[in-house]
């Protein structure tokens, strides 16, 4: 293990932890994770990876802060509207943690650079705002064999799950994206700021649980919150023997011909917000 006393200092309460102890901070220290998205869900995300200690995160996106934003999405402030979402959200990690390192993706993650990007990082968080870009960041996860940590938002509702390379995956669970029109966006129907906190930081833990190999992962399970309601529950998610992307006979080979899947009906309705 190689801290320094600032880092002693900074991540004591983890070190006091036996499920973290050193070991298990080092082990972050080491780790890269990709956040896709710096919005609503990203925010927390990140800046929960780097107060962590996480060591290299990866932020893709390629839109820029404006003032609707700032409700929910808490790595930006409103004296950086108009910047690079990337460059805002990593404004505010390095000023929580200037020990993180903070790779900046000003671009679209798409079908020629999904695989590379998610490559490049140990464990990927998606927290994308629409079907075509979730379906991309599954494939590319499972293509590259990277474990996905995946959450999504609506209104008072947020939905996460894990998936791990060997399935089950984002697919098993929506072979299809839903109908178009059936589910709104957030700017169509709106989303409560605190959700997407409370979801992305959710999200962050999981991410920190699959680096550390502490706990019960979500693989395998699909974790529903109803705000209103104040209540959890989780739906057992089995491998699909028949899905494209991990079944026995899997049809996804790569992201050449990538496009937005054809749109037919989910299992479980689902938000994309952020």
């Amino acid at each position: 293990m190689n801290f320094s006393e600032e880092e002693i200092q900074r991540y004591a309460r983890h070190i006091l932890l036996p499920e973290v102890g050193g070991t298990g901070q080092q082990a972050l220290k080491d780790a890269s994770i990709l956040v896709v998205g710096a919005g609503g869900l990203g925010s927390p995300v990140a800046l929960y990876l780097a107060a962590a200690g996480v060591g290299r995160i990866g932020l893709v996106d390629d839109d820029v802060v404006d003032l609707s934003n700032l409700q929910r999405q808490i790595a930006h402030a409103t004296d950086r509207i108009g910047q690079p979402k990337v460059e805002s959200a990593a404004t505010a990690l390095r000023a929580l943690n200037p020990g993180t390192r903070v790779d900046c993706h000003n671009t679209r993650l798409g079908a020629e650079n999904a695989r590379a990007l998610v490559r490049g990082y140990d464990l990927v968080c998606d927290g994308s705002d629409n079907f075509a870009t979730r379906y991309l960041v599954a494939d590319a996860c499972a293509l590259e064999r990277r474990t996905l940590v995946s959450a999504a938002v609506l209104r008072f509702e947020g939905q996460l799950s894990t998936f791990r390379p060997g399935g089950p995956c984002y697919r098993c669970l929506y072979p299809e994206a839903p109908p178009a029109g059936t589910v709104p966006s957030c700017a169509e129907a709106g989303v409560f700021g605190a959700v997407t906190g409370v979801m992305g930081t959710l999200q962050a833990t999981e991410a920190l649980k699959e680096i550390l190999g502490i706990g019960e992962s979500l693989a395998g399970r699909l974790l529903v919150w109803d705000a209103l309601a104040m209540r959890f529950h989780t739906i057992a998610l089995p491998s699909d023997p028949d899905c494209a992307l991990c079944g026995a006979h899997p049809a996804i080979h790569d992201l050449s011909a990538h496009q937005a899947p054809a749109q037919a009906g989910c299992r479980v309705p689902a938000g994309v917000a952020s």
